[in-house]
């Protein structure tokens, strides 16, 4: 795509929006063609994109945390833009999505039709699925919002790990993850439409990082939940406790008094997950904590978390979490070690 001179961005406001995501898109948008000239030169070059605020009507309102968020229009006012944006919406994986935001579903699906790419950051997603736009394409989501967005939607093809998919016709529908991905969102807009010599001063300005390794290696992998069937639900109790040990599935078949192909049937439809990948996501959610926050070599990790086979655990952590165990360690320690330097600083 050649790149224009200007850019129209509407970003979708609910009171189940989150402002940091929205003012935050916004800031940066607005200072594309604009910053870059003024911190170089002192003098502000021609704004490049315009951002617009759009909501189901113009008064302003408190979000459901309490920030105020000030639309610059309604979206029965709100010319065609050139892209449309739905940032995270403050639901639950499960919610229903139509009753409370139907009319930016019904938005959303007029601005695709009448031509605008359409886009969403993090659970912002679920309108758009919700809306149709996803159907028959591919997506990403925050990744604590994947399963529920793969059960929901099941004409989508859910992409956890990815940060960012661009899909459907001319690839007019992109989906970013969860978190401060709106910010890789963000820079691909800049880039598709505008130059990747924008972009990058974009980048470099407000010193921002591409989720290079996508998002997995920020994702809490073990996402229990509450279950009613007592049986399974004593099996996780004690697995919890005792993950490391050998052939745990076993265990927790001899535990549930269950014939196995019961106990297995049982334990997918209460947690959502087979036995054995359950093992492996608590395993290796304890693993990542090993290696943030201590020194053991990664076949002691390993030995620790129930693995015999140093070579297994390292290809299963790098299919599951997207980065090596010595990779994620770096990552990651270095954050927590500082993190742990700020908290003294307090004392």
């Amino acid at each position: 795509m050649h790149s224009r001179d200007t850019l129209t961005v509407a970003l979708v406001a609910t009171p189940a929006s989150t402002a940091s995501s929205i003012y935050g898109i916004y800031d940066m948008l607005a200072s594309v063609g604009r910053e870059w000239d003024l911190v170089m030169t002192g003098i502000p070059g021609p704004s490049r994109v315009t951002p617009i605020i759009v909501a189901p009507s113009a008064a302003g309102f408190r979000a459901e945390n309490g920030a105020y968020i000030q639309p610059d229009c309604a979206f029965e006012d709100c010319e065609t833009p050139d892209v449309a944006c739905v940032t995270d919406v403050a639901v639950g994986p499960n919610d229903p999505i139509a009753q409370d935001h139907g009319e930016a579903i019904d938005w959303l699906k007029r601005c695709h039709a009448a031509g605008s790419t359409v886009a969403s950051a993090c659970s912002g997603a679920m309108l758009l699925a919700e809306a149709g736009l996803l159907d028959g394409g591919e997506a990403t989501t925050h990744w604590a919002f994947c399963d529920a967005l793969k059960r929901r939607y099941p004409k989508v093809t859910v992409h956890p790990s990815r940060v960012l998919v661009a899909s459907g016709d001319g690839q007019r529908v992109i989906t970013a993850g969860g978190g401060s991905s709106w910010g890789d969102l963000t820079l691909y807009l800049v880039a598709r439409f505008l130059g990747q010599e924008e972009a990058m001063r974009l980048a470099k300005l407000y010193l921002l990082e591409w989720h290079e390794h996508g998002q997995l290696p920020f994702a809490a992998l073990a996402r229990t939940r509450q279950v009613a069937d007592r049986a399974i639900a004593a099996c996780q109790e004690w697995l919890g406790e005792h993950y490391q040990e050998h052939s745990p599935v076993a265990a927790m078949v001899a535990l549930s008094g269950l014939a196995e192909r019961s106990f297995k049937r049982r334990f997918t439809e209460a947690t959502g997950m087979a036995p054995i990948e359950y093992v492996h996501t608590l395993r290796l959610e304890e693993a990542k904590q090993l290696l943030e926050t201590t020194d053991m070599p990664v076949e002691v990790v390993a030995n620790e978390t129930g693995y015999e086979d140093g070579s297994f655990f390292r290809r299963l952590f790098r299919r599951k979490v997207g980065m090596t165990p010595a990779d994620y360690r770096r990552r990651f320690r270095a954050v927590r070690t500082a993190l742990r330097e700020a908290e003294r600083a307090a004392y």
